[in-house]
């Protein structure tokens, strides 16, 4: 396949990781002021299925289309008040965390589609880094907004949400050891 058609699936597949990943703020449970939903999950998938590079675009697109006015982020938020707010650390932490999901799952082919069968553990790996990423960037701009103590912004932003992120990580690899394969075929 040429450049340019490879290049336009990967404009393609960004697009729609950017959707999913609205979708997934869709998906929500309420629990305080950080509530879970599936947005992370999808991050994630990005970064293992397009790469560091379109996996910045998918979310990049994301955060530009809610900063924008449309209602993307949890609850149906939107604009810029919503990434000033409590969960905006943590939306800005996906800029980062997808980034070294890409690096990570495959360094050496970090623009995405490239390998069919690739090891399970750089993907786990990869995962749990980009999640605890999304903490470092959340948890402390939850307590710089709010005004709590490290202790509670802790026990409110992160430690409800570990036991949810691990089985979104568990289901991600179904998901991508059955879907890159196809991908891949495909490109």
């Amino acid at each position: 396949m040429d450049g340019v058609s490879r290049d336009l699936r990967l404009m393609v597949y960004s697009s729609l990781f950017a959707a999913l990943i609205a979708a997934g703020a869709f998906i929500s449970i309420p629990v305080g002021p950080i509530p879970i939903v599936l947005q992370n999950m999808f991050v994630l998938l990005a970064g293992l299925f397009l790469g560091w590079k379109w996996g910045l675009a998918s979310v990049s697109i994301y955060i530009l289309a809610g900063v924008l006015g449309l209602p993307v982020f949890s609850s149906g938020g939107a604009g810029i008040g919503h990434i000033m707010g409590p969960t905006g650390g943590y939306l800005i932490s996906y800029i980062p965390a997808v980034i070294l999901v890409g690096l990570i799952s495959n360094p050496s082919h970090s623009e995405g589609l490239k390998e069919e069968k690739r090891a399970l553990l750089p993907d786990l790996i990869a995962m749990v880094i980009g999640s605890c990423m999304v903490y470092c960037g959340g948890v402390p701009w939850l307590k710089m907004v709010t005004g709590m103590s490290w202790n509670k912004a802790v026990a409110v932003g992160m430690i409800p949400f570990i036991i949810g992120d691990i089985i979104k990580i568990a289901a991600a690899v179904p998901i991508v050891r059955t879907l890159r394969p196809l991908m891949i075929k495909n490109s």
